[in-house]
C-alpha cells in the first residue's frame, strides 16, 4: 500500500525532463491521492453555459467519490451542489442531464429549490428546520461561457483566471453559442497519459492525418514556449491583437492554465479536411475568418480551442487508476442551422477521427508502462516541452498538498 511519505520518495526521486515513475500512472493507492489531493483541491471545467441555456436545465458529473448537480437558477445563474439528499443521502438526479422545475429526490419526494434551498419534506414534525437542511452547495464559478467548479471546502483564487478568460474566450461569445454536437469516449490510460498526449504534436505526422491538414506540429507555432516563437506565430498574434483579439501567450505563474492565439496552416480557417470553415456564421465578435485558433488548457481537467467558426471544449474525467473520460463538445452560432449554416458530419469528423487516434495511443502507453522494463525516459525538449510543464506542474503541486508547505528540492 503506497502511503504519503511512499509517494514524496518518488517525487523527491523523479528525474526532471522524464516521464513519471511507473506508479503514477497505475497504483490504485497513488490514483486516490491524485484525486484527494488534485482533483478535489483544484478548479475543474464542468460545463460549458451552452449546457444549461435554460432556469432548470442541469448536469450530473462523477468525480470520484463525489456526485455533484450543476443547475441553472430562475435567477439565471449556475449553481452546483453536492447530489445527495439531506434526507438519507440518495442521489436527487440519476441522469447525466435533464430539466426540472424543482430538485425532487426519488426516494421520498423531499423538494428543493433550484438555488439549494429544501422546501418540503412530508411530515418531519413540528421541530423540523426546513433551513438547516438545503442542498450541501459546491464552489462554482461561471465566465466566458465556462462552467467550473471545485470540490474544497476553500478554493484557490478564481480572480486570475477570469480576467483572462474574459479576455480571450470572451470575444468567441461561448455563452451565447448552441451545442451542436457533443461525444464522449473512455480511454483505457490514466488521465496524466492522456493529458501528456495532449500536451505535445510529437506523434502527430505519425497519428493524426486529418489534424495535421490545418494544425502546425511546429511547437514554435503552436506556442508552447513563449520564448521561442516562430515568425508565422508572431505575425499571426500581431494581426489579432491589432484587430482587438488578446493573443500573446498569457499564462499563470505556475501554469496550471494558459492562453494563446495561434495560426493555422496555410492560411486554414477551421479543423476541417479542407481548411475552410466548417460553419457559415461567425461566433461572438471574431472580425475575420482566418483567426486560427485560441488554445486554452487548465489543469487538470481541460483544454480547448476557440476558432472563428466554432466552440471546442474538451473535459476529462479521471474513472479508475487506468480509464479516463474525454468528451468533447462543439459550439456553434447559436442562430446556426444544421444542413444550412453547417453539415455535422464536416464540423466533427476531424476531432472524432484524432480522439479516436488518441484513445488507441494512450491505451498503448498505458499497456506499455504496464510492463516490469518500464523505466521513465526523457523527454524531448524540443517537441515536449509542454509536457515537461505539465509533469513539472503535476509533481510541483503534489509535492506541496503531501507536505503542506513549498517544494523540496530533489538531489
Amino acid at each position: 500500500m503506497l502511503r504519503d511519505a511512499d509517494v514524496l520518495s518518488l517525487l523527491l526521486q523523479r528525474r526532471p525532463g522524464h516521464s513519471l515513475e511507473q506508479p503514477f500512472y497505475t497504483d490504485p493507492d497513488l490514483y486516490q491521492i491524485d484525486l484527494e489531493r488534485i482533483w478535489y483541491r483544484d478548479w475543474l471545467m464542468t460545463a460549458v453555459s451552452a449546457e444549461l441555456p435554460k432556469t432548470g436545465n442541469y448536469v450530473t458529473r462523477q468525480i470520484g467519490a463525489y456526485s455533484v448537480i450543476v443547475v441553472r437558477g430562475a435567477d439565471g445563474i449556475a449553481r452546483a451542489f453536492h447530489n445527495s439528499c439531506r434526507h438519507r443521502g440518495s442521489r436527487i438526479c440519476s441522469a447525466a442531464k435533464g430539466s426540472n422545475p424543482k430538485l425532487v429526490c426519488p426516494y421520498h419526494q423531499w423538494t428543493y429549490e433550484l438555488d439549494g434551498r429544501l422546501l418540503w419534506a412530508r411530515e418531519m414534525g413540528d421541530d423540523f428546520d426546513p433551513t438547516k437542511h438545503g442542498l450541501k452547495p459546491v464552489h462554482c464559478q461561471e465566465v466566458a461561457g465556462f462552467i467550473m467548479i471545485c470540490l474544497a471546502d476553500n478554493a484557490p483564487d478564481f480572480a486570475p483566471f477570469r480576467a483572462q478568460a474574459e479576455a480571450y474566450a470572451g470575444p468567441h461569445g461561448l455563452k451565447d453559442l448552441k451545442v451542436a454536437h457533443q461525444s464522449s469516449i473512455v480511454e483505457n490510460g490514466n488521465w496524466k497519459l492522456v493529458m501528456e498526449n495532449n500536451r505535445e504534436c510529437y506523434h502527430c505526422a505519425g497519428s493524426h492525418p486529418s489534424l495535421c491538414r490545418t494544425f502546425p506540429e511546429d511547437p514554435r507555432v503552436f506556442g508552447t514556449n513563449p520564448g521561442e516563437q516562430a515568425p508565422e506565430l508572431r505575425n499571426h498574434i500581431a494581426k489579432c491583437e491589432a484587430a482587438g483579439l488578446p493573443s500573446q501567450f498569457m499564462a499563470a505563474p505556475d501554469l496550471q492554465w494558459r492562453f494563446i492565439r495561434i495560426p493555422f496552416l496555410g492560411g486554414a480557417a477551421s479543423y476541417t479536411m479542407d481548411g475552410k470553415p466548417a460553419v457559415a456564421k461567425r461566433v461572438g465578435r471574431v472580425p475575420f475568418d482566418d483567426a486560427g485558433s485560441c488554445l486554452a488548457y487548465h489543469y487538470p481537467s481541460s483544454w480547448n480551442h476557440f476558432l472563428s467558426d466554432q466552440g471546442l471544449i474538451f473535459r476529462m474525467n479521471p474513472i479508475s487508476p487506468t480509464e479516463t473520460e474525454v468528451t468533447t463538445t462543439w459550439l456553434v452560432h447559436k442562430d446556426a442551422v444544421e444542413g444550412v449554416d453547417y453539415d455535422l458530419d464536416r464540423l466533427t469528423e476531424v476531432w472524432i477521427a484524432t480522439n479516436n487516434e488518441d484513445r488507441a495511443i494512450v491505451e498503448e502507453n498505458q499497456k506499455g508502462v504496464f510492463s516490469p522494463a518500464y523505466e521513465p525516459g526523457p523527454y524531448s525538449t524540443t517537441h515536449e516541452s509542454g509536457v515537461i510543464q505539465f509533469v513539472d506542474w503535476y509533481a510541483r503541486t503534489l509535492q506541496t498538498r503531501l507536505t503542506g508547505r513549498g517544494v523540496i528540492a530533489a538531489e
